[in-house]
């Protein structure tokens, strides 16, 4: 059996790049802050302005027989 210095290296770097990733002193990425009032309020604003647009462009189907 030959050794391959190669696969040898590429199989360290592996090793370092996944199971590293998970030792104790490993960055932590924090939390995204919760979205502020104010931009909720946009934000629901918004997509009733957009309901109305899409009732405007695609309004609903009219009866035209009475049911019964």
């Amino acid at each position: 059996m030959t050794f391959d210095p190669i696969a040898a290296d590429l199989a360290v770097r592996a090793a370092r790049a996944t199971a590293g990733s998970a030792r104790p002193h490993a960055p932590v990425v924090p939390d995204r802050p919760d979205r502020t009032p104010r931009t909720t309020a946009a934000r629901s604003r918004m997509a009733a302005r957009l309901h109305g647009l899409a009732r405007w462009v695609e309004p609903a189907p009219r009866r035209t027989t009475q049911p019964g």
